[in-house]
Formats: C-alpha cells, structure tokens, sequence
C-alpha cells in the first residue's frame, strides 16, 4: 500500500516531519548487524555456527542494507527536499567516493595482511585462502581491475554493491516527485532484471563470476527501507495474525536452512537446493525479503513501541553501545573486515577450543566498539573548539 501516512514501523524522521528525536531501533539493530557480520567473516568461527543466517533465508547483510535504507532516507531524502536534485546528487557522489577508497583500502589491507601472514599451520598460504593467488601473480592487470571494479573478489564485494545502489538513489527520487508509485515500478523492473540475469557485474576478467552482491536485486531491499522511512510506504505490523503467521513463517524455513537437518535429511536438501533461486543471496531471492520481513516483524514486537524495551534499565548500557556502533557503520565496517581476518590468523595459531574462539569473538566486539566511539570523536572535530 503506497500512502503518505507514516505506520508503526515507519520511524518519526521522515522527510516531511521536521527535525525529531531518531528512533533507537535503528541504529540498535545496524549495530547488531556489525556484530553479526563481524562472526561471519572470522575464517572457520564456530560462533557463525549460531548467527541467524544459518536458521533461513536472510542473514545480517539484509538486516545491514535495508536499515541503511532507512538511515540514507533522513540523510539524503531530506536534502531532497530540501535543496533539490543537484546538490542531491553532489552529495551521493561524494559519499560514493568515500566508499570507494573505503573499498580499496580494506583490499589492500586485508591483502597486505594476508601476505605478511604467510601459511597456515596446515602449510596452506593466507593468500590462497582469500583467492588472491592471481593478484599477488600478476597484480598490475588486477590492480587496475581493482580501481575500475571489474575485479571483486568474493570477500570484497560488499562496498561495491553499495556504491551502486546509492548511485540509483537520485534517480528513485527523481521518480518518487513524479508519480509516488514510480520508484516502485522501477524497483521492480530492476530486481526481476537481476532475476533473469541481466545486470550482473563481471568480477575477474578470468571468468565469468559475476558479483556476489548484484546491486540491481540488493536494492529492492534498500528502497524499501528507504521510502519506509520517509512514508511513501507502510507495511502492516502489529496484528496478530500477522504476527503468527511471521513466527510460523521463520520456523518452517529452520530446515531448509540448518546444516544439520541438511546433512541429515536427503529430502529437505533436495527441496532446499529446488528452491535455490528463490534463496539466492547473489540476486536477492523474494524468500530472502520474506524471512526478513518477518523476522522485522517479531524484531518490533520485542523491542516495544518504539524501541521502548531498549531503555530498560538491565539493557541500557548495551542499547547505548550498540547505537554508538549502528551510527559509525562505515568505519566499523571496514575495522571489522580487516579485524575478522586477524582473528581467523590468531585462531589458526591458538586452536578453536571454547575459551580462545569466545576470547577471539569478544576481543572482536571490543574493537568495533572502540572504533565506533573513535570514529565519533574524530567527527566531532574537538580540535576546532
């Protein structure tokens, strides 16, 4: 349903309502999306055993993306309607050049690192591990490569996809002041044109591998964020049935997602490798936006009316952290990319026994933390007063 009435779930910052107080749950959440995706991307982490993605469909990009929506909606959409298409677009490009020194930064630190690293104990070399034999073979092709995005290696393509989906966001406003309903069209239009594959990005120039993340499936998810938050949509909440039938919907996906049903039961692999383009992480299969959705759904019930149950006395502190970590998703980002391999290196060395994984994953959060509350003093420019 496309309105201009706000629901619950559209946060109190839309463009149209002046400058309000921002609601906690989003940055809450985009920080436990750090958190998350920092244990996804430790090598062989046996707490990524127990991260949501390995119960469904959707996992923390999704989580990640969609929220970062909704905070793009107050940062850009506003400057929408406030100054206009030009300078709307300086200030998309200008944050898409940050994120591509971003991007090529964390390449060549995380490569720089695994270089540096040598083997494996198993005699298996840090550069192997990462698919960056080629580069380190050849790097002046790959280097350009690396500055055009045409090479994405698999552990890098998070940034990338971002950049584009930003780059679509003057365009989907543009279209939004026409017709509200048009983004939607062209929302649609680009995410079925990822389902037919006709929008991927090649990734290496020595196959046909295209990019992990393909942008024009990812950003159905972000613009529905996007024009969430700024009330061009609603989503119902709340209801009961709605409710159930979200809780039913997670459940049963459990099996079809869980390695240990997988391994155990030949049938609900074979179903789960039917459905497999419904699920597909590369192109944003509808099952993805589904489990999300209701996983959204159970997410608002719990936290309260507004976030209200993130001010509890017991979880203050931790609610106060977490949105530190959500507003500084950027540099937090990058320190976790580099930091997860790290910690991978340090586990390879220690062993992945009980208290050196839980000693790793906590060392892990500290310095996301850190880096999100050095991040906002450096913003803060204190040099200046």
């Amino acid at each position: 349903m496309l309105t201009k009435t706000p629901s619950e779930l559209t946060l109190p910052a839309s463009a149209t309502a002046g400058k309000r107080a921002r609601d906690p749950r989003l940055d809450v959440f985009r920080g436990i999306g750090m958190l998350i995706i920092l244990v996804a991307h430790v090598p062989n982490d046996p707490w990524a055993l127990w991260i949501p993605a390995r119960f469904g469909f959707s996992d923390a990009t999704e989580m990640f993306v969609f929220l970062s929506g909704m905070a793009s909606a107050i940062a850009f959409g506003r400057l929408f309607d406030r100054e206009g298409f030009g300078l709307l677009t300086a200030r998309v490009a200008h944050r898409c050049w940050q994120i591509y020194w971003a991007h090529v930064a964390v390449f060549l630190t995380v490569a720089t690192i695994m270089a540096a690293a040598g083997n494996k104990p198993d005699g298996t070399s840090y550069v192997q591990s990462l698919n960056l034999v080629r580069f380190f073979d050849d790097p002046g092709p790959l280097l350009a490569g690396l500055m055009t995005l045409t090479y994405v290696p698999n552990y890098f393509d998070i940034l990338p996809m971002y950049m584009v989906i930003l780059a679509l966001m003057p365009v989907m406003l543009l279209a939004e002041r026409i017709d509200s309903r048009l983004p939607f069209v062209l929302m649609a239009l680009l995410w079925l044109s990822a389902q037919l594959g006709l929008t991927h990005f090649p990734a290496e120039p020595w196959s046909n591998r295209p990019w992990f993340f393909d942008p024009f499936g990812w950003q159905l998810i972000f613009f529905l964020g996007f024009f969430l938050m700024r009330g061009t949509l609603t989503l119902p909440v709340g209801s009961r049935p709605l409710l159930i039938a979200s809780i039913a919907f997670v459940l049963v996906t459990i099996p079809f997602a869980w390695h240990v049903v997988l391994s155990a039961s030949p049938v609900f692999l074979e179903a789960a490798q039917a459905i497999a383009p419904l699920t597909s992480k590369t192109d944003f299969g509808i099952l993805r936006l589904v489990h999300f959705l209701a996983l959204a759904q159970i997410a608002v019930l719990v936290v309260g009316d507004k976030g209200a149950r993130l001010y509890h006395p017991a979880v203050r502190p931790l609610t106060t952290i977490l949105i530190k970590v959500g507003q500084q998703s950027l540099p937090v980002f990058m320190t976790g990319m580099v930091a997860a391999q790290l910690i991978g290196i340090a586990l390879d060395h220690v062993g992945r026994g009980a208290l050196p994984v839980a000693t790793a994953n906590l060392a892990g959060f500290a310095i996301l933390v850190a880096t999100a509350y050095g991040a906002a003093w450096f913003k803060q420019a204190p040099w200046k007063t």
